[in-house]
């Protein structure tokens, strides 16, 4: 007797709730509660989101975005606050003013900017070394024997 066992269901993926087409641009504000909301098109203005907001490949938001997850395969230009997590895959350019929980940068991902981590004061943001890559203008701290220690006082 053969006895089946169940696998574990994997957890799908969240839906899209919302989309702006390709061919779409957007003036204005935009709440979308705790739905998510997925950027094709142009978005100039404001986002509010408590959910996730996804910008696609030739997707284009310039202005300011409030949300809980920011995931970038297109562009945003502006200012960012995101409560979670920031992720910038491959296609993806993000410049101005970002304040994240976390970061994920995938290679060939651009951060053009200020970026903070939410909760920490400016001295403790200038501590911070991203692993991965470098910022422009900078360089790693172990290209210099005699500035390895980035934490010395």
């Amino acid at each position: 007797m053969a006895v089946f066992r169940s696998k574990p269901k994997p957890e799908p993926t969240p839906a899209i709730h919302s989309l702006l087409g390709k061919d779409v641009f957007f003036k204005g504000e935009i709440h979308t509660n705790t739905h998510s909301f997925r950027v094709e098109g142009v978005v100039e203005g404001t986002i509010h989101s408590t959910g996730e907001v996804s910008i696609a490949p030739g997707g284009l938001v310039k202005g300011t975005i409030i949300a809980k997850h920011l995931v970038v395969t297109g562009r945003a230009v502006g200012t960012m606050k995101i409560s979670d997590c920031l992720e910038i895959h491959g296609t993806g350019y993000v410049e101005g003013d970002v304040e994240v929980g976390s970061l994920v940068v995938d290679e060939g991902g651009t951060l053009q900017g200020l970026c903070v981590r939410r909760g920490q004061t400016g001295t403790d943001a200038a501590n911070v070394v991203a692993k991965g890559g470098t910022l422009p203008g900078t360089r790693h701290p172990d290209s210099d024997p005699k500035k390895a220690d980035v934490n010395r006082s």
